[in-house]
């Protein structure tokens, strides 16, 4: 099965079905874990299709291309890498904010409040009149109704949804939207001449990445690059929100600096960094860079060459487009939760999260890997490259595998192994103590995927690109 989803992954590279042939994987296939959606098969697809690419920009460099590896059992593990993570010793928490979840509602529905970040939190809050309070909060949503519960939400600028089948979602106006597109795009916006690679000793070795994204997604893409010697650096800003355990689970690799793009001279150091960046990366709503001139065209001319890496929850078409959202939410509106909770009940009857991020790892595993087949079409042809996708595409991909037999989900284990976990696991110095973690998946012959920096607090360093790595 592995192959099979892979090879819908070749042609957006170029490559012909026997490219398949140059990726082995071992550790079995789905289910690994509870759930019933192709969670292990799309990542060892989505890391191997990457590690392909990887190859190629090595091809590119030396005239060789590597042998890929892909652990499937490994690559489960890497969709909830955040869970493994440890502290001087001590478990990381990763827990949600307690009001965080899905609620049954006077229609005899569900809803699904995102309320991790305080301003959604509070955006979902005022709609309700309550403070927070998990009783409460249950007594407020049980006075509405699911569909006007999501669109008041909305409206307050929170996230969230209602609960809907597979067949709902189907006919919604916002799926067929996403169905008319392909999983991802890797289109070119401009002319420019090729560009070689900047000598260096590993696969994107000197190529500089602006990572301007946010949670899991598109910072997992910026670790990902980082893993085969990218400089990558992190720009955030001090008044945004974040939770600062998914910075240490996504941040390895990374430079991070501070900007406030409200204040125009730090927009102003922000353009001279991307007049110096291969790579642009940005997780933002469709339209909202372009208001402050970061559109791909505008980067085009900024930076001839660009590589921009474009990511949304929603797609750039249809009426959600500029809609929030996160893999919990797509989960939820598009039926992948009311499968979960048919197929694996909670203690608490309703729906369900399946175990891990999938749709959040697998998007930023398929951006890195349009980034690096963009730049790779950079050195032979030249020109600047929008690469475009979203959680909702993604996750129309994942459901689009198909679903693991009912009969095949008897007695499945909810963890790995602790020995696994050791296997896979590192420990990295870093300022904020010994933070033990997951390491690279991706086996590599040549240029074992490693991480040249360690994970560090927001705004660690000053936003000035450093020597580019050899």
């Amino acid at each position: 099965m592995t192959n099979e989803i892979l090879r819908s992954l070749l042609p957006f590279a170029g490559w012909d079905d026997e490219r398949a042939n140059d990726l082995t994987t071992t550790g079995g296939t789905d289910p690994i874990l509870p759930t019933s959606f192709r969670i292990t098969d799309t990542s060892t697809a989505a890391l191997g299709a990457l590690g392909l690419a990887v190859s190629d920009l090595w091809e590119s460099r030396t005239g060789r291309r590597q042998q890929v590896t892909v652990d499937a059992r490994r690559a489960t593990a890497s969709l909830r890498s955040g869970k493994y993570m440890q502290l001087d010793g001590a478990g990381v928490s990763t827990e949600r904010n307690m009001v965080m979840g899905t609620y049954p509602t006077k229609d005899g529905r569900w809803s699904y409040l995102h309320c991790n970040f305080p301003n959604h939190r509070a955006a979902a809050l005022s709609v309700l009149g309550v403070a927070e309070d998990r009783a409460e909060v249950t007594k407020a949503v049980a006075k509405w109704d699911a569909l006007d519960l999501e669109e008041a939400i909305i409206a307050a600028k929170g996230a969230g949804g209602m609960v809907r089948t597979m067949e709902e979602w189907a006919k919604h106006p916002q799926a067929q939207a996403i169905a008319s597109l392909p999983l991802m795009e890797i289109v070119k916006i401009a002319d420019s001449p090729p560009e070689p690679l900047p000598e260096g000793s590993r696969p994107l070795s000197g190529v500089r990445v602006l990572d301007l994204t946010r949670v899991l997604a598109g910072p997992t893409c910026g670790r990902t690059l980082a893993e085969h010697g990218a400089d990558v650096m992190k720009i955030t800003a001090g008044h945004l929100p974040n939770l600062g355990y998914q910075e240490y689970d996504t941040g390895h690799g990374k430079l991070n600096a501070q900007l406030d793009l409200r204040d125009e001279k730090q927009m102003e150091t922000l353009r001279g960094l991307v007049r110096q960046t291969d790579v642009f990366s940005q997780g933002y709503r469709p339209g909202t860079l372009g208001g402050r001139g970061l559109s791909p065209e505008e980067l085009a001319e900024l930076r001839p060459g660009i590589v921009y890496v474009s990511l949304c929850a929603f797609s750039h078409e249809g009426p959600w487009a500029s809609r929030r959202g996160f893999d919990t939410v797509i989960q939820t509106v598009s039926g992948i939760t009311n499968r979960q909770g048919e197929l694996f009940p909670g203690a608490v009857p309703g729906p369900q999260f399946y175990p891990v991020s999938a749709i959040d790892y697998l998007t930023g595993y398929l951006m890195a890997f349009g980034g690096m087949v963009a730049l790779n079409r950079r050195v032979k042809e030249g020109g600047s490259w929008l690469v475009r996708i979203s959680l909702a595409q993604v996750g129309r991909w994942l459901v689009s595998q198909g679903e693991i037999p009912a009969s095949q989900l008897q007695n499945i284990p909810a963890e790995f192994t602790p020995e696994e976990v050791a296997g896979w696991s590192m420990v990295t110095e870093t300022p904020m103590g010994k933070l033990g973690h997951l390491g690279p998946v991706l086996g590599l012959s040549e240029t074992t995927p490693r991480w040249a920096r360690p994970s560090v607090p927001l705004g660690h360093h000053d936003s000035v690109w450093p020597e580019k790595s050899k």
